[in-house]
C-alpha cells in the first residue's frame, strides 16, 4: 500500500522520542487550539502536519481560511521544517509554490520552538508582513510604494481561493463522505452549518 510506504518515508528518519512530542504536541494544539488556528492530525504520517488558519481581522485576508502544510524533515528539531500556503495567497513572504519565508523558519530558529510557535508566526506575518524578504518581488514592491492596490490584489486573492464555505464544503460534501452510510448524519449536520454559514456571508 502506498500509504504505508509514505509513512515509512518520513516517519523512519525521525527517532520515536521526537515522534512521541510532535504527537503530543498535535494532540495538544487539537485540545487547546490557538485563536484563529485549527490543526489537522494525519494518523498515517504524523510528519505530515496541516492546519487551517483564519484570515485575521483587519487585515486583506480577513473572511479567509488559509491551508499551511509544515514540512519536518530528517534533522527535526535541529533543523527547522519548511512551512508552505497550500491555498493559494498574495502576500509579499509566499514563493508561487507556497513556501513561506520567516526568519523563525531560517537564522532565528530554535529546537525548543514547536509547532505551536510556527503556527502563530505564520499567522503574525498575515497581520504584519515583511517586504524585505520577498518571495514575491511583486507583492513586496506594491506592499512598500502602494498599499491600497496591495491590499485591493491581497483581497481579491482571498475571495477566490480562501472563501471558508468553499473549503468546508469540498471536505464534507465530496463523494467519499457518500459513501459511508455511517457518516450521513454528520454530512446532513455539516449541510446545515454550511447554509447557516452561507447565510451570515451574505449579511456581511
Amino acid at each position: 500500500m502506498t500509504s504505508a510506504g509514505n509513512m515509512s518515508n518520513n516517519v523512519e528518519n525521525l527517532s520515536p522520542q521526537i515522534i512521541r512530542g510532535v504527537v503530543k504536541e498535535m494532540q495538544d494544539l487539537v485540545n487547546n487550539p490557538p485563536e484563529g488556528i485549527k490543526v489537522q492530525i494525519n494518523e498515517e504520517d504524523v510528519t505530515d502536519i496541516q492546519a487551517y488558519i483564519d484570515g485575521p481581522a483587519g487585515t486583506p485576508y480577513v473572511g479567509g481560511l488559509f491551508k499551511v502544510k509544515l514540512t519536518l524533515g530528517k534533522n527535526f528539531p535541529t533543523e527547522p521544517p519548511k512551512a508552505y500556503f497550500l491555498t493559494k495567497i498574495f502576500h509579499p513572504n509566499v514563493a508561487a509554490n507556497g513556501e513561506i519565508c520567516v526568519n523563525t523558519l531560517k537564522r532565528d530558529w530554535k529546537s525548543d520552538l514547536g509547532i505551536k510557535h510556527i503556527l502563530l508566526t505564520v499567522k503574525c506575518l498575515l497581520i504584519v508582513p515583511n517586504a524585505e524578504s520577498a518571495l514575491n518581488e511583486e507583492a513586496g514592491k506594491l506592499l512598500l510604494e502602494h498599499y491600497d492596490d496591495y491590499s485591493q490584489r491581497a483581497k481579491m486573492m482571498t475571495e477566490i481561493h480562501a472563501q471558508q464555505h468553499k473549503c468546508k464544503g469540498i471536505t464534507g460534501e465530496g463523494p467519499l463522505a457518500k459513501k459511508h452510510a455511517g457518516d450521513k448524519k454528520l454530512t446532513a449536520e455539516k449541510k446545515k452549518i454550511l447554509k447557516d454559514k452561507k447565510r451570515t456571508l451574505k449579511r456581511l
